[in-house]
């Protein structure tokens, strides 16, 4: 089905990262992969956009020439899916660390919920998790934050387009996001909860759409692996 040519002048693949990998291993696969199929020692390979190992969905795994359109992908908006676990927290706004209990959430009506994702939309200030390979003083804040150090976080301006809740059944509220470059959904559901007063976290996350590319196009390592044997 591919051919080396086809690599070299550039692809982009859309893959459906499973759960539990990092960003980095997918592409590392993708690269080993091709380099064993068509015995060569080297080929461009880059992703367009990282993805938390707790996240699935979609990755752009860009190759050869079209590595040149990494940075264009990047700043594409991206939607994604997902829940948020009311009542508690997290040091990394997800699964990852530990969870600490903090209020109960079941007295929250529907339309509280609701309306609080208005404090959401729009052009608004974010403090990326402390849990996130953002550099500061030479190191990611994830190896600040595993070594006890503490790090200042600065605000940063993003923008989210939509923030629909799509399902509710407390302590867990199913969402839609779409939104720009840059957007930690980790911080979005941690400052969700301080708004409503309980805390909260990132129970789990998908994204399924960059730009124009869909999640429903994509395919698995698996069947990636097998289309090159094609």
């Amino acid at each position: 089905m591919y051919e080396l040519d086809d690599f070299q002048n550039g692809q982009v693949i859309l893959v459906n990262k499973p759960l539990e990998w990092t960003s980095f291993q997918v592409v590392n696969k993708i690269h080993w992969l091709m380099r064993k199929r068509f015995d060569i020692k080297k080929i461009k390979v880059g992703h367009a956009g990282t993805l938390d190992p707790l996240a699935t969905g979609l990755l752009l795994v860009c190759t050869g020439k079209k590595t040149k359109q990494i940075q264009d992908l990047i700043a594409t908006d991206k939607t994604y899916t997902g829940t948020i676990f009311l009542g508690a927290t997290t040091p990394s706004y997800d699964l990852e660390t530990e969870v600490v209990p903090q209020s109960d959430p079941t007295k929250l009506t529907e339309e509280d919920i609701k309306h609080a994702t208005r404090r959401f939309v729009g052009n608004i200030q974010q403090k990326p998790p402390l849990f996130s390979a953002i550099k500061r003083k030479g190191k990611r804040l994830y190896e600040h934050a595993r070594a006890g150090e503490q790090v200042e976080i600065k605000s940063r301006e993003v923008i989210v387009y939509d923030f629909e809740i799509t399902n509710i059944t407390l302590p867990n509220v199913a969402f839609r996001i779409r939104c720009g470059k840059g957007t930690y959904i980790r911080s979005i559901a941690h400052d969700f909860g301080q708004a409503l007063g309980v805390g909260g976290y990132l129970k789990s996350l998908c994204r399924t759409a960059i730009g124009n590319h869909n999640l429903s196009d994509s395919i698995t390592i698996e069947t990636f692996e097998k289309n090159l044997y094609a």
